[in-house]
């Protein structure tokens, strides 16, 4: 299943390097053109209610942000299948706030 091992390291190397940038540019768009970064995330976000840019703010392009980011985008390699193999075993959350995996729901 997935990737094999030297093949998941150099694609994990990539994303690293693709989210690296992309946290990069953001913080320096972010320093030089504030109002226009406001805009534009407030825009993208109009359908949300809840969204405030004050509260987001500060963690746009922290250091927290690009782990998170990258720790989705690598998770995400390994979530990849293959017709007819087996599906991932990804985490999930029961509603009672459990955390599991996919797996863990098999029968049978």
């Amino acid at each position: 299943m997935g990737l094999p091992q030297a093949g998941l390291w150099l694609r994990r190397l990539w994303v690293l390097l693709q989210v690296a940038l992309q946290v990069a540019v953001g913080k320096v768009c972010l320093i030089l053109f504030p109002t226009r970064v406001k805009q534009h995330i407030v825009a993208m976000n109009r359908k949300n209610p809840h969204f405030s840019y004050d509260n987001w703010a500060p963690t746009l392009y922290s250091v927290q942000y690009f782990w998170f980011v990258l720790k989705v985008r690598w998770q995400r390699l390994e979530d990849r299948t293959e017709p007819g193999g087996p599906a991932p075993n990804c985490p999930v959350v029961r509603l009672s706030g459990q955390r599991c995996t996919i797996w863990d729901f098999m029968q049978g």
